[in-house]
């Protein structure tokens, strides 16, 4: 392996370009080869990659002898097919979000992810917002005291359009509670530090994309939902949802609340709030990524933070952040808070992971 480091993309999309702006931030990474079976989506990467070879499959890049990693940012139902035969290479991987849309296709892919001798790395780069970075970091270091409480409350738009219309239908995305919400449950774990035991939700499709048709079928994501988790050891944490509130201020809040205090931290605005309750002191901070990073994507500079880490991860062998058993149990936890709300009951994570 060269000092540069050799990319391929495959999955060209929305996604991917944002893929291709951050890495061409990174040092000594190479974007070499794009792969898409849709010539406008590969036509517009193009650009972010001078140089880059093209291909219309996976199978022709993969193919390849010249690649060290690969980025996977195709469709979620098509990650169990992407994601094999790009192990079998030898490449170091980056995976999107969701790992899969079935809960027997995430368990196969965690144990080839963990099988691999290379970086096999699940793309939940919300971890490196740089204000939720910081909350993660002052509940590590114990500043609110033994964790009780966590709410995360994303309140934004509706899904944007994709290729092919994929992402309105369940069968595609694995459904809104996974498509999006992984990201919160990846949070919720990473954070509280512990596991699920049982999960109830209540959500609804009330809004958005009612009145669209795609060869003859109406859209089935859900557009808003409250989720409770139960963790191991009593901690509780909450999801609230909602995919039609375009005129949100601070689209995004995360709150961790503990014995002696609390820390939040708002979006996009990067406001940190550390509350002291004995003395009821408020501190206030920002944490804002570099304007360079986070023109170069729509995650609020976290992209290019998560290219960063993956890039050193396959530079030292370090263990990923993001493993193949945190995709895993995020795809399970989004799973059973959708069978949740279709049984209108409690399910114990139990009854998904045995």
């Amino acid at each position: 392996m060269t000092n540069v480091l050799r990319y391929g993309l495959i999955g060209a999309g929305m996604m991917g370009r944002e893929h291709l702006r951050n890495i061409a931030l990174v040092d000594e990474v190479e974007v070499v080869a794009l792969a898409d079976d849709f010539p406008e989506s590969l036509e517009r990467a193009a650009k972010y990659a001078p140089g880059a070879a093209t291909h219309d499959s996976a199978e022709a890049l993969l193919a390849r002898d010249d690649l060290d990693a690969v980025v996977i940012a195709t469709p979620n139902h098509t990650h169990v097919n992407v994601v094999p035969p790009a192990v079998e290479a030898g490449l170091h991987i980056l995976c999107e979000k969701p790992l899969a849309t079935t809960l027997d296709d995430a368990r196969t892919l965690r144990d080839l992810g963990n099988a691999s001798e290379k970086v096999f790395w699940v793309g939940m780069e919300y971890r490196y917002i740089p204000a939720v970075a910081r909350l993660i970091a002052e509940v590590d270091a114990g500043t609110p005291g033994p964790l009780r409480m966590l709410s995360i409350r994303e309140h934004r738009r509706s899904f944007l359009p994709k290729v092919r219309d994929w992402n309105r239908f369940n069968r595609n995305s694995g459904g809104t509670l996974v498509e999006k919400c992984c990201h919160h449950f990846d949070l919720m774990r990473r954070i509280v530090g512990r596991e699920p035991v049982r999960i109830y939700a209540s959500g609804a499709q009330d809004v958005n994309h009612l009145d669209e048709r795609y060869h003859g079928e109406t859209p089935d994501i859900l557009d808003n939902a409250y989720v409770i988790v139960d963790f191991e050891g009593g901690v509780r944490a909450m999801l609230d949802l909602c995919m039609f509130a375009e005129g949100t201020a601070d689209s995004d809040q995360i709150s961790a609340t503990g014995d002696t205090g609390k820390v939040e931290c708002l979006l996009p605005g990067g406001v940190v709030r550390i509350g002291h309750r004995e003395d009821r002191r408020v501190e206030e901070s920002i944490a804002l990524a570099d304007p360079d990073a986070v023109d170069a994507g729509s995650h609020h500079g976290s992209t290019l933070e998560e290219h960063r880490h993956f890039a050193e991860a396959i530079r030292t062998g370090a263990r990923p952040d993001v493993s193949a058993d945190d995709g895993y149990l995020a795809v399970a936890m989004g799973l059973a808070a959708q069978q949740s709300i279709a049984e209108g009951r409690p399910v114990w994570m139990a009854e998904l992971l045995g």
